[in-house]
């Protein structure tokens, strides 16, 4: 993450506005300051930071916030540096070489960017941890008219994927950095052809590690097309007759059962293993019924929430660092700041599989997230509705 570091900090007068980028305002709070930042209609949080030690201050983005591009975050630490501090010690604002600079179509920056890319698309694959990428550049070119969907956690092989994609001149892929529970939780109901999950870590001595669960399979119950598939292929047998009698809790599915098929791809793992002689178990659940559309009406229990000025005070006063776990969500009280007669709290919430970081503000108006919305799925419906619960538990 770019950031520098100074000896001598002016004094910030607000809204500031040069070259483009806005300093908009502050939000103080008890080691770290955020400053409120827009580039071109992305906004974003800068922390400064004195050293607790050192009389040094630390400059850098706030990384739960950092924009789409990483040169917006570069020219606000310059504008910034170059107006309000003096004395710079050090600074380390490059570009790294070894990634790609310049923004690939095929990878997807969040989920917003691929459900604006699927509307209006006829036939859709996913495949979750695609790894090398052998199967899905297959799929891409035996199925042109198919737009391939990869989910896989490790940016270089996102990276390195894409640029393969677009040596063939595959134009059907797109790449995503996420939770396959995340993109599945928010995807329109009866979307989606079919679901590959080949040789997923098996986690056979941790289960609960492992991406198939039920609401995973009750994700791609619905997501799926009346004649959809979910493909699992493994070398677990423990994995296969996990995920087997998972899918079976629904009596209307069906299952085919394979065993050392010979596909005309292979992964590299594949590969490792048949060396290594060990059996490959493949399952493929089909028979799916139409799904209820999502409820896209529901709301986020702050929405209607007002405070006066006793109730934040009262919040301020009781605010603490603190975690609350329920069956299949979390909420994770952070960090508070002051923004004048405002309050800014940082949160973590939602799925234990994947958090979401926000800042909310709460004032005489109303409590609203900062920036954008998070998704509305059930976890962090949950967790939003403990939210108020908590917060009234301050002023009481």
């Amino acid at each position: 993450m770019p950031n520098f570091k100074c000896k001598i900090l002016k004094e910030i007068q607000l809204p500031f506005e040069k070259d483009g980028v806005e300093f908009l305002w502050l939000a103080k709070g008890e080691n770290v300051d955020l400053l409120f930042t827009r580039i071109n209609q992305e906004k974003f949080f800068l922390q400064i930071k004195k050293g607790e030690k050192s009389q040094e201050w630390l400059i850098k983005g706030e990384k739960h916030t950092k924009p789409s591009q990483i040169g917006y975050l570069q020219k606000a630490l310059l504008v910034f540096k170059e107006n309000f501090t003096q004395d710079v010690v050090c600074e380390a604002v490059a570009l790294k070489h070894t990634r790609l600079i310049q923004k690939t179509p095929l990878i997807a920056n969040d989920l917003k960017e691929i459900l604006e890319q699927i509307k209006n698309k006829k036939q859709i694959y996913i495949e979750i941890g695609f790894g090398s990428g052998r199967h899905l550049l297959y799929q891409a070119r035996q199925n042109p008219n198919v737009l391939i969907i990869g989910i896989e956690i490790y940016t270089p092989a996102l990276e390195q994927v894409a640029k393969l994609a677009l040596s063939e001149n595959l134009n059907n892929v797109l790449l995503i950095e996420t939770d396959a529970r995340l993109l599945l939780s928010v995807l329109e109901s009866n979307l989606i052809d079919k679901i590959f999950l080949h040789f997923p870590v098996p986690w056979d001595k941790k289960p609960h590690r492992r991406v198939v669960g039920l609401n995973f399979a009750n994700e791609c119950a619905r997501v799926l097309k009346e004649d959809g598939q979910f493909e699992l292929r493994t070398d677990s047998f423990l994995y296969f007759d996990f995920t087997l009698e998972t899918f079976l809790t629904f009596s209307h599915l069906k299952a085919l059962i394979k065993k050392n098929e010979n596909l005309e791809i292979s992964s590299k793992y594949e590969d490792r293993w048949k060396r290594q002689n060990k059996d490959i178990y493949d399952l493929i659940i089909s028979g799916f019924s139409k799904s209820k559309s999502l409820n896209k009406n529901q709301k986020f229990a702050i929405e209607d929430l007002k405070l006066n000025t006793k109730e934040l005070a009262c919040i301020k006063k009781n605010f603490k660092n603190e975690v609350f776990k329920g069956e299949d969500f979390f909420l994770h009280f952070e960090k508070m700041y002051i923004k004048d007669e405002e309050l800014v709290i940082k949160i973590a919430f939602g799925a234990f599989y994947k958090p979401e970081h926000v800042y909310i503000v709460l004032n005489l108006q109303k409590i609203e997230f900062i920036f954008e919305q998070p998704f509305k799925t059930k976890e962090n419906l949950k967790a939003i509705e403990k939210l108020r619960e908590i917060l009234y538990s301050y002023i009481k």
